[in-house]
């Protein structure tokens, strides 16, 4: 925690809060948001486009006729942009995610959805001639995230598609080659900017409302980029620069390294405090995916020894003793047809595999994301979670039901008897080794852990009846905040006693509450 503390000195002014300053307005409202477990949708196909979502915006797109750029070289793009924008997401799709117990979306966007805000970030890139197309985009954006926070619903921005393009995907914006890692380093210099200028567009945009924003949840910085060895030293950059307006969550794509990442994180966690691991987990591309049953696909996800779990275990540890999280970005109940030939009710497997993956990202993960709202034609029950619902595929609802809140006469005593009998287990334990212990900071910790536990579930009183419990889920990041402070206070003999205290009794309180 010292080397922690140092880094953190003199960092200047800035926006928001610091995650580890000793702010006595901490937590804010808008930490409540950031913090909590994110149990979320992705809002697929409404700003970067995606052929085989959503077909209409491209029947006059320039050939080929697959990415954003060819929708806006197109005929009429930019009535038939606004058209979509107006209609593929409505305020009762809102609704309708927050009667469903999700209490987040991810909405992705590309740079040239910015320039109604800053027509600078098109300069020098493929969508350079073509503001008048994309100006109206920012507008809508932002008034997704008035529309969400009515529902309470956080929105994480993600850049999905970046100058030069991140990928070799059409939803990175152009059906052309990925030169965002060009050795010229143009494009990687101009997403800086370009990430710059949307967060503090964003800033200004929450703050001016009355009452003010407080619901965009983080900021991802790039979408699937292509593993390269410049990205690790982009993402430090990128990274400083934004902090320098805010401190937010930044999220970071894993470019399915999963292991190797939560390993960056972990070295790096002084320069990149509180910046969270975006996993991507689909089992229907590869040939392996095919050759895999859907009964072992479940299997897979659900034996704590398959490497799946394994891996989720290890890197969601990893990255909460860094102060970060794990979260699944994008995830889905699609398969290959292959894996359920055989399959004797095709429903109760889809289920059974969507179960299993919702029951893993519960386990492990600070959020998770699927992949996606919806599809222009009905009856996908992979891919679209509306069908999926309707379906029975997905549950009708996630998280605990608001009414487990109640006020509760004996809560306090149930609280000393749990952090008394987790004393007695710690003290236990710890004098089969001989050494000098201040017992006390557990049981402080406890009580904050449990407190702090009780400060979300709470906070449902503040959100539309139809919202469920909020969880805290950013675990890593808020406990070291809470130790930080307190070591402040107290000393920094026995923080970790303090920290393991905290954490058994944020699972107490979890526990007594269901």
């Amino acid at each position: 925690m010292r080397r922690l503390s140092n880094a953190f000195k003199n960092r200047g002014t800035i926006r928001d809060h610091s995650i580890l300053s000793n702010d006595s307005s901490f937590p804010r409202e808008a930490d409540l948001f950031r913090y909590r477990k994110q149990r979320g949708v992705n809002l697929g196909s409404w700003f970067v486009l995606e052929r085989w979502i959503t077909d209409a915006p491209f029947q006059q797109a320039k050939a080929p006729a697959q990415s954003d750029l060819d929708v806006a070289l197109g005929q009429n793009a930019k009535d038939i942009l606004e058209r979509h924008w107006d209609t593929w997401v409505t305020v009762q799709d809102f609704a309708w995610i927050a009667e469903r117990g999700l209490n987040s979306v991810r909405i992705p966007i590309g740079y040239y959805h910015l320039c109604g805000a800053d027509r600078s970030v098109l300069e020098g890139t493929d969508f350079a001639e073509l503001e008048n197309v994309y100006h109206g985009a920012w507008s809508r954006i932002t008034n997704a995230i008035v529309l969400a926070q009515k529902y309470g619903l956080g929105v994480l921005i993600d850049l999905h598609a970046a100058p030069g393009k991140q990928n070799r995907d059409a939803h990175g914006g152009t059906s052309g080659e990925p030169r965002f890692f060009d050795k010229n380093t143009s494009n990687m210099t101009h997403t800086i900017r370009v990430l710059t200028v949307l967060l503090d567009h964003l800033n200004n945009f929450c703050s001016s409302q009355d009452p003010p924003l407080t619901n965009v949840i983080g900021l991802e910085l790039l979408n699937e980029p292509i593993l390269n060895s410049a990205l690790d030293k982009w993402y430090i950059n990128a990274i400083h620069a934004l902090r320098q307006i805010d401190r937010m969550p930044f999220y970071i794509s894993d470019c399915w390294a999963t292991d190797q990442y939560a390993r960056y994180i972990h070295s790096h966690t002084s320069e990149i405090p509180f910046t969270i691991l975006d996993h991507h987990l689909y089992r229907c591309f590869t040939q392996a995916d095919g050759a895999t049953p859907v009964v072992q696909h479940t299997k897979n996800l659900t034996d704590a020894n398959a490497d799946t779990p394994q891996m989720f275990a290890r890197v969601a540890q990893k990255l909460e003793e860094a102060g970060s999280g794990l979260v699944v970005g994008e995830w889905s109940g699609a398969l290959n047809p292959t894996s359920l030939v055989g399959a004797e009710n095709d429903i109760n497997c889809r289920k059974d595999f969507v179960t299993a993956q919702l029951a893993l990202y519960e386990k492990f993960c600070a959020g998770y994301f699927f992949w996606t709202y919806k599809k222009e034609h009905a009856g996908d029950k992979g891919w679209s979670l509306r069908d999926a619902v309707e379906a029975g595929v997905f549950p009708a609802r996630v998280g605990l039901e608001a009414s487990v809140v109640r006020e509760d006469s004996d809560r306090e005593l149930r609280k000393t008897h749990a952090r008394d009998t987790s004393l007695q287990e710690h003290s236990k334990y710890w004098a089969q080794y001989p050494g000098k212990y201040d017992h006390s900071r557990f049981s402080d910790g406890f009580v904050q852990g449990w407190e702090d536990a009780w400060l979300f579930f709470k906070s449902v009183g503040t959100l539309p009846q139809s919202s469920t419990v909020p969880e805290l889920g950013f675990r890593g990041p808020w406990v070291k905040k809470r130790a930080h402070d307190y070591e402040k206070d107290k000393g920094n003999k026995s923080i970790w006693e303090y920290e393991h205290g905290f954490v058994q009794g944020l699972i107490a309180a979890r526990e007594d509450l269901a």
